[in-house]
């Protein structure tokens, strides 16, 4: 039977509404509005629907008809109906009609090795004494501590450093010269806005810490890096800052000398200057004695920055700022009345991290732990690769494997065919600092227009060495498994040896002059 019939009703029970409309056959419409339910997706495989008598009489329909409609979409495969358990959308229904929403990014692709410097092994983080430090510290915590935080950071983690880094950095401060942050990036962004620019910066560095501050209007300004650190003598009385990184400068290795560590303090206190101390692996050392912060030679012309990032995990998000007095009152202010960034209760627990002894417990335990990788990347190449050279090795947790001299993009893509992710050492180099040493034709920077780095801090050192040709290898990353995997992948990436040039041979003294050249 067939006439004209508009209706629209929701299924009972099921929250999904089942519209029926347009004219024809009762049940030809109840079975298309189904049908089209299960392609759209909203009723997906193994929901249960109505009973077709409650079903009939929301629709105003037969009781045969939504029967015979179920019967024949159970034919068809559309539903399931099994005894005591009603009627089902069947679960190998149709495919659903995919609904139309903007595709997200493709996602790229891992690689299979990681070599890339800056980040240690998470499945070495110390769960078990850090659980302990968090139960302690939360029972013994203050009411105020779970109220609106202090900028300053909370006391008890301000003590626990002040103590910690000056028995084992030479660090000297008192707790409230300690402004606690969510790592270095957030202490140069804060110093950024308090000391305005430029500032001066060595060749090689972390292009996101150049970048960070350029966003906040800081130029930098590249200083010489050679064997012996940064070249600071490069450094004039128009630059409001320098940052460095005297322990271990980054990423070519090797801390700074104790000549330009004592003049970089003349610079400071002659010029009204600062000093940005990165002390973003000061704990790490194999193969020599600690090298003390420069904070320690002058406590009211150097701001040490840390965190830890390196020892323990970026996820934890604690960092630090030991400043002069002049800065403490500026920084806080620049950081805003409440603490936004760092957890108190995760400030509260490593404070009782530190104090219990465990934080020294995991440094040594890491130290060891790295130096063992870094040995096992030494004698890899040694075996494999001995035409190139391991640098900056004594301490960190990254070397530098140079490179014959325009091999390094090459090796960087034969590392990307192994599934191995590593950098070159030109990606660190300052863009200033390029052009100077490449000239304009060859510069990164000048091909793209030049950055507002740049820009705003004028010309390079006329110190500046050229760039060296190498991978900078990061150890502490893979796990301890997959570790001898990356060293394969890392060993087969490297270009092979150049071959000897071959002498020209010697003319036999017996042999016949040549014959005169024609006329």
């Amino acid at each position: 039977m067939t006439d004209s019939w508009v209706n629209s009703a929701e299924i009972l029970g099921s929250d999904l509404p089942l519209e029926l409309s347009g004219t024809g056959n009762r049940r030809a419409l109840l079975m298309d509005a189904l049908r089209e339910a299960v392609r759209s997706g909203r009723l997906a495989p193994g929901t249960r629907l109505p009973p077709y008598r409650s079903l009939a009489a929301d629709l105003g329909l037969a009781r045969n008809t939504v029967a015979d409609a179920y019967a024949e979409l159970v034919a068809e495969g559309w539903l399931a109906a099994r005894q005591g358990s009603g009627t089902r959308v069947a679960e190998r229904a149709a495919p659903v009609t995919p609904v139309h929403r903007p595709r997200p990014p493709e996602r790229a692709v891992r690689p299979v090795h990681d070599l890339v410097q800056g980040q240690p092994d998470p499945s070495v983080f110390p769960r078990t004494a850090w659980l302990a430090s968090a139960r302690r510290a939360l029972a013994a915590a203050p009411d105020d501590a779970f109220g609106p935080g202090d900028p300053h950071g909370r006391p008890e983690l301000r003590r626990a450093l002040a103590g910690y880094l000056a028995r084992v950095r030479g660090v000297r401060a008192a707790p409230d010269r300690v402004v606690l942050c969510s790592g270095v990036a957030h202490g140069l962004r804060l110093l950024a806005e308090v000391v305005g620019g430029p500032w001066a910066a060595e060749a090689y560095g972390l292009p996101f810490h150049r970048e960070l501050l350029a966003s906040h209007g800081v130029g930098t300004r590249p200083l010489g890096v050679d064997a012996d650190g940064a070249r600071v003598d490069g450094l004039t009385r128009r630059d409001r800052a320098v940052l460095l990184t005297p322990a271990h400068q980054f990423p070519t290795g090797g801390p700074l000398h104790p000549a330009r560590r004592a003049a970089v303090v003349d610079w400071a206190r002659a010029t009204g200057g600062l000093v940005v101390e990165d002390d973003y692996d000061g704990e790490f050392r194999y193969d020599r004695q600690p090298v003390g912060a420069v904070q320690g030679l002058d406590p009211e012309h150097v701001v040490l920055v840390g965190s830890v990032s390196k020892s323990l995990s970026p996820a934890l998000r604690i960092g630090w700022m030991v400043l002069p007095q002049r800065l403490v009152a500026p920084v806080v202010a620049a950081k805003g009345e409440r603490e936004q960034f760092s957890s108190a209760t995760e400030q509260l627990t490593l404070a009782d991290f530190i104090e219990s002894g465990a934080y020294d417990r995991q440094v040594r335990r890491m130290r060891q732990r790295h130096r063992r990788r870094r040995d096992q990347l030494v004698a890899a190449l040694h075996a494999r690769a001995p035409h190139v050279r391991v640098t900056g090795i004594a301490a960190g947790l990254h070397a530098v494997v140079e490179l014959p001299p325009g091999t390094e993009r090459s090796a960087v893509r034969a590392a990307a065919w192994q599934g191995l992710a590593v950098e070159g050492l030109g990606d660190y180099l300052h863009p200033g600092a390029e052009h100077a040493s490449r000239g304009p034709c060859a510069s990164r920077a000048h091909r793209a227009g030049g950055t507002d780095a740049v820009r705003a801090a004028g010309p390079a050192d006329a110190s500046l060495v050229p760039h060296r040709d190498g991978l900078v290898v990061g150890y502490a990353t893979p796990a301890e498994s997959a570790y001898p995997e990356a060293l394969d992948a890392l060993c087969r990436s490297l270009p092979p040896a150049a071959p000897l040039a071959t002498p020209p041979a010697a003319t036999p003294a017996s042999a016949p002059p040549p014959p005169p050249a024609a006329p």
